[in-house]
């Protein structure tokens, strides 16, 4: 079992690390550069990575990481009280309530909203307006999420 878990604590650490990476990319400077090009080219592209997304390796390694750290959370739990459970249960639990729960409660309805709007349309600058106030601050909880749980599963793998 013992090697089940540091299997998982890596792999989780090196997976939660890169979609860090990811959301760190879109709160820090994508999203801005998306807006910068003016709301019908910003949307469009939006639209395009949204559609994409989807089909490429960010989403078997979106759903894999979850399932990492809510493994974890179940292994820290069963073996609570000995070194590093702490933080991999804290670290699991934040992963998938700040970037799971949050994608699929905040950012996924958005993306879909914004997928049914015409970039011509009448109704396009309000709508990308809305959404880039609505769907950047949900992000940044995602960036933080994922750092802060990278750090504790990292300290979770130290301790072991």
């Amino acid at each position: 079992m013992e090697d089940v878990i540091t299997a998982t604590l890596w792999f989780a650490a090196l997976s939660v690390g890169i979609m860090a990476g990811v959301y760190f990319a879109f709160s820090a400077f994508v999203m801005q550069s998306l807006d910068a090009t003016g709301r019908a080219t910003g949307m469009v592209a939006m639209q395009a990575i949204n559609r994409i997304i989807v089909r490429s390796l960010f989403l078997p390694l979106f759903f894999a990481s979850s399932l990492a750290c809510l493994l974890l959370v179940v292994f820290g739990v069963m073996q609570w009280g000995t070194p590093g459970a702490g933080p991999m249960v804290v670290g699991g639990a934040l992963y998938v309530i700040g970037m799971l729960v949050v994608t699929a409660a905040a950012n996924v309805p958005l993306n879909n909203a914004l997928e049914t709007t015409d970039a011509a349309g009448p109704d396009a600058e309000a709508v990308w307006r809305r959404y880039m106030q609505r769907w950047l601050p949900w992000n940044h909880v995602r960036t933080v999420s994922c750092t802060v749980s990278l750090a504790l599963l990292i300290g979770a793998i130290a301790a072991r």
